[in-house]
């Protein structure tokens, strides 16, 4: 009897210890549990064309309408009252030697160098896009190799598991490139990516249609890595969606204009743009709304909207919008960098070189200082749109 009291004490006792055990390393781990692996902007780059193309370049261009009939107004007028549309008033284009490939490489480079990171650690290379590379007069695309394998190549990235692909994603695919990359680094699988988003549109632009002097060309790159965190930091919540059923054909490819163009079969990048804007300012700041309720944040704590450059008036109505949807008539002074009134649309590459001109102070009076949440949103070709709300390191 005494042999069994002593063996259900010694239970007892080891229960005891046990139970102080379990709560002593949940006292213990407790920090540690709270702690996860969040995406964070190490570095930025970009590159920006030398070249600059005024809107009084334009006004030697016949333009004409969809139906191939000739536009009754003067050049002037057409230029004129598309920047009064669109706020441009010029853009960049590459010089004939370089192709987007270049463009990205040297945005990759400068976006290493400010992270200061061997280039050999890095686990993935992805380059955002949607026309490969164009030579100058070919108006033919080339992927193959893909872009980021070009750029790996140039970087002279020995490391067999750099993994280089690309995404071709409409004008959200540098922000779509980013949203992988979080998933990647937050799975564990990655520490280091680089995201780069160019495009030479010059390249694809129809002379004779005037949404062509919208467009532009650029790159821009980040370096992402993982940082272990107790609070949330990096990208904090991100959101997608792609409405092809109703609105696929919104951008698209087709011939000239001008229906006696000399090469028939060339096809150029075409958009139905009030359509476009409508769809934009209907869905963008809904993803935006939804992108923020995801991390639990409220409007007012956002410092800065980097929207993608695609049109200046349009950009603006989507702001009123988003604000519209907090019961927020008066909106904050200096809440919406643009450089698409001197850089045009550079389709992905508008986002990371707005980022970039901003991180390097050449956006005045523009800056982000640590603990500031941006958001970035886009939409294009799909038609695509997503957002994603990030805390600056």
């Amino acid at each position: 009897m005494v042999a069994i009291f002593n063996i259900f004490l010694k239970m007892h006792h080891k229960q005891l210890y046990c139970s102080a055990y379990v709560k002593t390393i949940k006292t213990i781990k407790n920090p540690i549990m709270k702690s996860a692996i969040y995406s964070v902007i190490t570095g930025t780059g970009s590159y920006i064309p030398t070249r600059i193309i005024r809107n009084e370049d334009f006004l030697t261009h016949e333009f004409y309408d969809a139906e191939g009939e000739k536009l009754k107004s003067t050049s002037q007028e057409i230029v004129d009252k598309f920047q009064e549309i669109t706020t441009i008033s010029e853009r960049r284009y590459v010089t004939d030697d370089l192709v987007t490939s270049d463009t990205a490489f040297y945005a990759a480079a400068d976006a290493l160098a400010a992270a200061g990171i061997n280039k050999e650690e890095l686990d993935y290379i992805i380059v955002a896009h949607n026309f490969g590379d164009i030579a100058k007069g070919k108006n033919r695309t080339d992927i193959v190799p893909c872009l980021a394998a070009r750029v790996k190549h140039t970087l002279a990235i020995a490391n067999p598991h750099t993994v280089s692909y690309d995404l071709p994603f409409g004008c959200p695919g540098w922000l779509q490139a980013m949203i992988q990359a979080d998933y990647y680094i937050r799975s564990g699988d990655a520490q280091k990516i680089l995201v780069i988003g160019a495009e030479t549109l010059s390249r694809v632009c129809d002379p004779h249609d005037r949404d062509s002097l919208i467009y532009a060309d650029g790159a821009g790159a980040v370096v992402v890595e993982a940082r272990m965190s107790d609070e949330p930091t990096g990208i904090l919540a991100h959101n997608a969606r792609s409405d092809t059923l109703l609105y696929s054909q919104m951008l698209y490819m087709g011939k000239s204009n001008n229906t006696n163009y000399q090469d028939k079969t060339n096809l150029f990048l075409k958009m139905n743009g009030r359509k476009l804007y409508q769809y934009a300012l209907e869905t963008v700041p809904q993803s935006i709304k939804e992108c923020l309720e995801k991390c639990s944040i409220q409007l007012d704590k956002i410092k800065k909207i980097l929207i993608h450059q695609a049109n200046g008036k349009m950009d603006e109505a989507i702001l009123k919008r988003l604000f519209g949807l907090f019961n927020i008539k008066n909106l904050p002074d200096n809440i919406m960098p643009m450089s698409i009134s001197w850089l045009g649309n550079s389709s992905v590459a508008t986002l990371p070189t707005l980022f970039d001109l901003i991180l390097k102070g050449r956006l005045s009076p523009h800056q982000i200082h640590k603990g500031d949440i941006i958001v970035f949103a886009s939409v294009g070709a799909g038609m695509n749109i997503n957002s994603m709300v990030y805390k600056a390191e």
